[in-house]
């Protein structure tokens, strides 16, 4: 789901900068155009609760809605390109002594110890190239 800040924790945290540059940002849009139902189903589901339980049945049959609570949500980054594409894994971005890495798909990923011995790994070729 989109956030409309980029600490958008629930539907009402809107802050107007990182929404305009959302609303700026030429992929969102292709993305849109080119999945424009899956994106209405996901914002049917965020706001109904039979609708997120039946997805959540597709899992766990049993499961029926007096199951579900109210809980917290999270925000996590998606990188995106502006073709629309999502970029689904890391990306490395490197520029005189620095590396970034601009997308982490997964927030567990982030403290992997096979992702940390990649980083180091790509680190220590630069030192010795």
């Amino acid at each position: 789901m989109l956030a409309f800040a980029r600490e958008g924790y629930r539907w009402t945290t809107i802050n107007p900068r990182d929404l305009a540059e959302s609303l700026c940002f030429p992929g969102l849009w292709r993305f849109l155009a080119k999945y424009p139902s899956m994106c209405g189903y996901e914002i049917r589901r965020s706001f109904s609760k039979a609708e997120f339980t039946r997805s959540l049945q597709r899992l766990v049959p049993e499961l029926r809605a007096a199951d579900l609570t109210i809980g917290g949500a999270g925000v996590r980054a998606q990188a995106m390109l502006p073709t629309g594409q999502l970029v689904e894994d890391f990306n490395f971005v490197e520029d005189r002594g620095i590396l970034h890495v601009i997308n982490a798909p997964s927030p567990a990923a982030t403290a992997s110890l096979a992702i940390g011995g990649r980083l180091c790994a790509r680190v220590l070729d630069r030192l010795t190239s």
